[in-house]
């Protein structure tokens, strides 16, 4: 197997309506002029899997001087950079593995750090429909965390589902072997992926 660049996995992405956010390579530090600060600074290596362990990804980067900073040390680490504006919200996971005797599987979960240690996840065999998402969705432990807890506005739930609908048409569509976004940032209004993986 391997990664697919990211060019090509936005590609994909954009084909089946999925939103991604607002990147650009930065190839020098003249790459860092008239940007909408914050932003985050991101290597994009084929070879590492997990950019977070590897040092590679640096988020809340407030001005042009720190942003050369991060960019300088990234550099060490890997030769491509990107730039992605910065969004908030509650951070999910999205996955999908083809089983040999199964097909597909999609894969939910609360994102970032946490899916690893909670493994609070639920799965589906591909096709599904929104409500098989709804139902993925309210499964997880931790789906009082994305209803909003101590005043915190819930997330959009049906814009979460109907991207998980589509991710599961892509895994069925396309001939992709694994599929990893995490983190997904999912707020009142709209789902947006921040980070894709391809396996091919």
């Amino acid at each position: 197997m391997k990664q697919l660049e990211l060019n090509k996995s936005v590609n994909l992405l954009k084909k089946h309506k999925i939103n991604f956010v607002n990147y650009k390579k930065i190839n020098s530090e003249k790459d860092l002029n008239d940007l909408n600060y914050p932003i985050a600074l991101k290597i994009s290596a084929k070879n590492i899997i997990h950019k977070t362990d590897a040092g590679g990804v640096i988020l809340n980067i407030a001005n042009k001087e720190q942003a050369i900073n991060e960019f300088n040390k990234l550099k060490k680490i890997s030769k491509e950079i990107i730039m992605q504006e910065m969004v908030s919200g509650k951070e999910i996971i999205i996955g999908m593995k083809k089983d040999p005797q199964f097909g597909p599987v999609i894969m939910f979960g609360l994102g970032g750090i946490f899916v690893e240690i909670l493994k609070d996840v639920s799965f589906r065999i591909c096709p599904i429909e929104k409500d098989q998402a709804l139902e993925m969705i309210k499964e997880i432990k931790s789906f009082k965390i994305l209803e909003g807890i101590r005043g915190e506005q819930p997330i959009n739930i049906n814009e979460l589902s109907a991207l998980i609908v589509k991710i599961s048409n892509l895994a069925t569509k396309e001939e992709i072997t694994e599929i990893d976004l995490n983190p997904v940032i999912v707020d009142s209004k709209k789902a947006t992926v921040v980070d894709v993986r391809f396996m091919v």
